[in-house]
C-alpha cells in the first residue's frame, strides 16, 4: 500500500511520455522505466495487484522522481542514459562488449589484416564477430597467405621477412599501388561474404597432393586449415539471396519473468546467438519491456548495428527504427518468419529450463537469506558484506571483505585491505583498531563516491567487533547500515548472531539460529569464506613480506637486488640452496652473490 507522501505525488503526475526513478528508503535509485503516459503507468504500480517480482521491487518503493520529454522517441534515449548512469538493481544488467573477435581490414594507405575485439567507425571493414577464436585466427592467417597486403610496420627501408615469405606487399621498402591492394581487398571481402569455393578447390588439391606424397602431417595441417575455413565463414543456412546484415529478436513470458532470443544472421548465414532472461518489474505489457531491451542492446560498446533488425509483431517498428536509426521489420512469411518462429521457441525453451533450476536454487540462495534478515527483524535486503582480520602475533595484519547477493557470492565485489598500523597488544583493543581502521575505509569511500551501501554488516566476531563497527558507522559516517555479529559457542562452532542497536539505545542480543534451516548454512557459508579468504590474502603477504626482510638485512643488497633474486627463486630455501654461479646468473655481481651465501 502505497504512503500519504506517494498518494499526494500520485495525484500529481502528468498524462505526458516520460521516464520515471523508483528509489527506497536510503534515496537509491533501484528502478527506471519510461511510458507514453507517466500518470497511467506510474499509478498502475501502487493501485493495481502486483506479484512476483514486481511485488518486491513496489515494497521497496518509498519514493518516486519522473522527468517528461516531448516524444516516445526522447523517452526511449533518456530511458538508456538513465539506466547506464544509475544502474538499478531491478533493471535489466547488460554486459559490456561481445568477447567474439572480428576479422578487420584496416582503413590505411597500406591495409592489413588483423583480428580485433573492438569496433571503431574508423572506414576500416569488419567481418564478424566468430564464435570460435581459434577458427578465426587460422582464417586469417589463411588470408594473410592467399592474398596479403601488409604484414610489417611499414617503410623501413628494406624488405621484410614476411615479403620474402610471399605475405606482404612489400610496404616496408617501396610504394606499393592502391589498385594492388583494391584488388587484394576485393577478394578478401568475397570470400569472406561466404564464396569460398575457389579456397576450398586449392585446399582440397593441396591435401592429396601432400597424402600422395606421403607428407600425412602437412595433409592433417591443411585438413585443418580447411575446417577452420568451413567453421567461419561457410554459408551454414542460407534465407535469403542476399547478404543483408540481419539480427533476429524475438520472446516469450511466463511468471513474470521475460526470455529473449537474438539470432545473429552475418553473410547469409545464422552465425551465433544469446539469449537473455530478467525478471519483469514494469507493470506494463511485455512488449514495453522487449522493446526497451532492443533500445539498450546497441548502446553497448562493440555492439555493431546491422543493416537491419526482425522483431515480431505487435511493436512501434517506427519508434524502434527511428531510435536504432536502422531499419526494423516485421516478416509475415518465408525463412524469416520461419527463423522469428524459431526464435521464441527456443526463448520458451531456456525460460522453461530457468524455472525448473529456479525452484531448486532459490531455496539455498534468496530463501536463506531471507531467514537471516526474517531472524533479525529486518526487511529482505539483497546485499550482505562481512570483514575478517587475520595476523600473526601483531604482524602484516589485513582484513577482507566478501559480498554475497541474494545468498550468492559475489566475488568481483570482495575486497583486501592492508592495515595501516601494527598490532602492538594481543587483546580486544587491537581488534577494536582493524575493525574501526577498515570500516572507516570501505564505507567512507562508498559514501565518497556515492555507491550503493549493503543492507546487513556481518561481522566475524562478537561485541568487541560489532560495537566498534557501529560506533564508526553511526558517530563518524551518519550511515545507519544494520550490523550483527556471527558468534561461535564453547565448542567454537557459529549458532548464534548478535544484534542490536546501543547507539540508539537497543541492548545487543543473542539470536539463535535452527542449525538445520537454510539460513544458518548460509551464514555458516559466509563466514567460511570471510575466514578463507582473510587467510589466504595473509599468508601470501606474510610470506612477502618475511622473505623480503631477511634480504632486506644482507649488507650490498639492494631493492634492485631483492626483486631479482625473488623473480629467479621464488623462495628463501631455493635461494640458499642455489650456488654462487646460479646467483650470479639470476644477476648478482660475485661479491653481492658471496655475500648472499654467506648470510644464509
Amino acid at each position: 500500500m502505497a504512503t500519504q507522501y506517494i498518494e499526494n505525488k500520485l495525484k500529481l503526475l502528468p498524462s505526458q511520455p516520460g521516464c520515471y526513478l523508483m528509489k527506497d528508503i536510503n534515496g537509491n535509485v533501484i528502478y527506471v522505466g519510461k511510458s507514453k503516459n507517466l500518470k497511467n503507468r506510474v499509478r498502475s504500480y501502487f493501485k493495481s495487484k502486483q506479484v512476483g517480482r514486481r511485488a518486491e521491487l513496489v515494497k521497496e518503493i518509498r519514493d518516486f522522481d519522473i522527468i517528461t520529454v516531448s516524444s516516445d522517441k526522447e523517452s526511449f534515449l533518456l530511458e538508456i542514459t538513465l539506466i547506464k548512469k544509475y544502474q538499478p538493481y531491478y533493471n535489466v544488467q547488460l554486459k559490456q562488449g561481445t568477447g567474439y573477435p572480428y576479422i578487420e581490414i584496416t582503413n590505411e594507405r597500406d591495409p592489413q589484416t588483423k583480428l580485433t575485439s573492438i569496433v571503431k567507425k574508423d572506414g576500416g571493414y569488419y567481418f564478424g564477430p566468430y564464435p570460435n577464436v581459434y577458427a578465426a585466427q587460422a582464417t586469417l592467417k589463411f588470408i594473410q597467405k592467399v592474398w596479403p597486403l601488409r604484414r610489417c610496420h611499414g617503410k623501413q627501408g628494406r624488405p621484410c621477412l614476411y615479403y620474402h615469405m610471399g605475405q606482404c606487399l612489400g610496404a616496408c621498402f617501396k610504394e606499393v599501388p592502391k589498385s594492388e591492394y583494391n584488388a587484394q581487398i576485393k577478394k578478401i571481402k568475397s570470400f569472406l561474404n561466404g564464396d569460398i569455393s575457389e579456397a576450398k578447390s586449392e585446399l582440397t588439391a593441396q591435401m592429396q597432393k601432400a597424402s600422395e606424397n606421403l607428407e600425412f602431417e602437412r595433409a592433417a595441417e591443411v585438413r585443418d586449415e580447411l575446417n577452420y575455413i568451413e567453421q567461419t565463414v561457410e554459408k551454414q543456412k542460407i534465407i535469403s539471396n542476399d547478404n543483408t546484415q540481419r539480427d533476429i529478436f524475438n520472446f516469450y513470458v511466463d511468471k513474470s519473468w521475460i526470455s529473449i532470443q537474438i539470432f545473429f544472421l552475418r553473410q547469409a548465414k545464422l552465425l551465433r546467438r544469446e539469449t537473455r532472461m530478467f525478471p519483469l518489474t514494469d507493470v506494463s505489457e511485455p512488449e514495453d519491456e522487449f522493446i526497451s531491451f532492443i533500445a539498450q542492446f546497441y548502446n553497448q560498446r562493440n555492439r555493431v548495428l546491422p543493416k537491419e533488425v526482425l522483431v515480431p509483431k505487435g511493436l512501434d517498428n517506427v519508434a524502434l527504427s527511428e531510435v536504432l536509426k536502422t531499419p526494423v521489420r516485421t516478416p509475415q512469411r518465408g525463412q524469416k518468419r520461419a527463423l522469428l518462429d524459431m526464435a521464441h521457441d527456443n526463448a520458451k525453451l531456456k525460460l522453461d529450463e530457468k524455472f525448473r533450476l529456479l525452484e531448486l536454487g532459490n531455496r539455498k540462495t534468496k530463501g536463506a537469506q531471507a531467514e537471516i534478515f526474517k531472524a533479525l527483524g529486518l526487511d529482505y535486503g539483497h546485499r550482505i558484506e562481512s570483514f575478517d582480520h587475520s595476523h600473526i602475533q601483531g604482524t602484516d595484519p589485513v582484513s577482507a571483505l566478501v559480498v554475497f547477493t541474494d545468498g550468492e557470492p559475489d566475488k568481483n565485489e570482495y575486497r583486501k585491505f592492508k592495515l595501516k598500523g601494527e598490532v602492538e597488544h594481543q587483546n580486544g583493543g587491537d581488534e577494536v583498531r582493524n575493525t574501526r581502521e577498515v570500516v572507516r575505509r570501505r564505507y567512507g569511500r562508498l559514501k565518497r563516491e556515492k555507491k550503493r551501501m549493503p543492507d546487513l554488516i556481518l561481522m566475524d566476531g562478537g561485541q568487541i567487533q560489532v560495537d566498534a563497527c557501529l560506533d564508526v558507522l553511526r558517530n563518524e559516517l551518519d550511515l545507519n547500515i544494520p550490523v550483527a555479529g556471527m558468534v561461535k559457542d564453547d565448542h567454537h562452532r557459529t549458532n548464534h548472531l548478535l544484534y542490536g542497536d546501543p547507539t540508539k539505545g537497543q541492548e545487543l542480543k543473542l539470536i539463535p539460529m535452527n542449525p538445520k534451516s537454510q539460513g544458518f548454512y548460509l551464514m555458516t557459508r559466509i563466514q567460511d569464506e570471510v575466514h578463507r579468504f582473510a587467510i589466504t590474502f595473509h599468508r601470501k603477504t606474510h610470506a612477502k613480506n618475511a622473505l623480503s626482510s631477511k634480504l632486506d638485512h644482507i649488507k650490498g643488497i639492494g631493492p634492485k637486488s631483492r626483486n631479482k633474486l625473488l623473480r629467479e627463486f621464488g623462495s628463501m630455501k631455493k635461494i640458499k640452496e642455489a650456488s654462487i654461479d646460479e646467483l650470479r646468473q639470476a644477476g648478482l655481481t660475485l661479491p653481492q652473490a658471496q655475500t648472499v651465501k654467506l648470510s644464509l
